[in-house]
């Protein structure tokens, strides 16, 4: 991992979880998520396609990987490339 990637993904995980910000339920302290739209099996994305999920949203039951990506989408309204749109508009904000 090169030091541009460490500070991009430092930078996501200061803004917290996007979809929290979206909900309108405050500041919540994040996990990076990749992308894994168009990747295959065992793959990950790029260190600069990311979003900072909370624990809820991200790894439970009611998350991204509970839901599954269409299942996600169709609770929140939103999808992985929604949340990176956002991320990056935020992240060119500050």
């Amino acid at each position: 991992m090169t030091n541009e990637e460490r500070k991009h993904l430092s930078k996501v995980a200061e803004l917290g979880c996007i979809l929290c910000h979206v909900l309108e339920l405050g500041e919540t302290p994040c996990e990076i998520h990749h992308l894994r739209t168009g990747m295959g099996m065992g793959q990950r994305n790029s260190h600069f396609n990311v979003i900072g999920l909370c624990p809820e949203h991200h790894r439970s039951s009611q998350g991204l990987h509970g839901l599954g990506t269409r299942g996600f989408a169709k609770k929140y309204g939103q999808d992985e490339q929604s949340l990176l749109i956002k991320t990056k508009v935020m992240l060119n904000a500050k």
